[in-house]
């Protein structure tokens, strides 16, 4: 067995080999020439999707002027987006207004026929995570109109 002397000795060299290696790893890390390149890109996503899921916070169910407030803003937001040509933004900003709306399913027969069939087929896709977001009303039970 080891002393107690030889233990803390040992313990305190692993410790120090434990930090240089540290050192080491952080040096060689930094000293990569797209060090810095990937750190922007990292802040950018970390950014892009933080903005995404602030867009997504829904107002308070239980009030219907909020409610009826924020689903013509997403339609009209929606609509500005499809004009301009950013069809994932719209469609997103479609999928709120559906999550809010209290009879989806004529609100989707309207935007049929309204919308391209190309991104009516995109909305098409994202149904599932308006059903999460119903679901998530559902127990809620609030009170939506449309």
């Amino acid at each position: 067995m080891l002393s107690g002397r030889t233990s803390v000795m040992v313990a305190g060299v692993c410790g120090v080999f434990f930090v240089a290696y540290c050192i080491y790893f952080d040096r060689k890390r930094r000293s990569d020439p797209r060090f810095k390149e990937k750190l922007r890109e990292r802040r950018r996503k970390q950014k892009v999707s933080s903005e995404k899921s602030a867009l997504t916070k829904l107002p308070n169910l239980n009030d219907e002027e909020a409610v009826q407030k924020f689903f013509l803003e997403e339609i009209q937001l929606a609509e500005e987006l499809l004009a301009q040509g950013e069809l994932d933004t719209a469609v997103d900003h479609l999928t709120n207004a559906v999550a809010v709306c209290g009879q989806p399913q004529q609100l989707l027969q309207v935007l049929q026929q309204t919308l391209p069939p190309p991104v009516f087929q995109i909305l098409l896709t994202r149904l599932p995570s308006i059903s999460q977001v119903r679901s998530a009303q559902s127990s809620l039970t609030a009170v939506v109109i449309c």
